[in-house]
């Protein structure tokens, strides 16, 4: 420890550098797996913008209980589904688990118009919302 602190000492502007090029890494990385929204606000979002919610975990776990309105495409099947998803004009929310999958989904797709569920299925149940079987 008391290396680094003798290193940011005698090199501050190498010290500054990697503190920049780390936060840079992370902004870079939120922006890339798009924008979040809340549980308690996908709804009313839902409901306002019209938008699309895709759920991509497997069918078994898509109809043990998902987002009502929601569709299922599984993850492993999302590529054969990338152009019908670019060419929407409607904001899409991206759904899983925990929230990891749905921000690959979002750098697969592409597109601008897209968001993710923050903290995936697992949050919104942690929320108390309910949840639909089929």
């Amino acid at each position: 420890m008391q290396q680094w602190l003798t290193f940011m000492q005698a090199h501050p502007i190498l010290f500054g550098i990697l503190a920049v090029l780390i936060v840079l890494f992370f902004a870079l990385e939120r922006l890339r797996s798009g924008k979040t929204i809340s549980p308690q606000l996908l709804g009313a979002f839902v409901s306002r913008e019209k938008a699309l919610v895709i759920d991509l975990r497997d069918t078994r776990d898509f109809n043990a209980g998902h987002i009502s309105g929601s569709r299922n495409i599984p993850m492993l099947k999302l590529p054969e589904h990338l152009e019908e998803l670019r060419a929407l004009n409607v904001p899409v929310v991206m759904v899983c688990e925990l929230g990891q999958t749905a921000s690959a989904a979002v750098q697969q797709v592409g597109n601008s118009n897209l968001y993710r569920l923050e903290g995936g299925i697992n949050n919104w149940r942690a929320s108390g919302l309910p949840l639909v079987k089929t």
